[in-house]
């Protein structure tokens, strides 16, 4: 049975020194994504989730979902005592979001 996921915005960042350089006059931190904000999902992106990040993050939200522990890549990225936990970041370069991703042990039965 997939479970749900809970994903939390941990920060919302700006790389002031890339932002200076190439961003629009007045370009601030992800104005969608607020910190503390929390989503649920299992293989759908949730109302309100930006598609940029959604891209970034479904692959793990897919695998957590479907009960990988984690492991993942060579198991030299999230402490095994976090099982079930993925830390990933949206793609947008000059203001990454980084979301935390967590199965819980809810059945999506959606």
């Amino acid at each position: 049975m997939m479970k749900k996921c809970k994903i939390t915005i941990l920060k919302t960042t700006l790389q002031k020194d890339l932002a200076e350089e190439y961003g629009v006059p007045n370009f601030t931190a992800c104005p969608l994504m607020k910190e503390g904000q929390i989503f649920y999902a299992s293989y759908a992106k949730p109302e309100g989730f930006c598609d940029e990040a959604w891209k970034a993050i479904y692959q793990y939200v897919f695998a957590l979902a479907h009960g990988v522990e984690g492991g993942w890549y060579f198991n030299d990225w999230i402490d095994p005592k976090h099982k079930g936990v993925a830390i990933c970041s949206c793609n947008d370069g000059l203001r990454p979001v980084i979301i935390k991703i967590e199965r819980t042990a809810e059945d999506d039965n959606g």
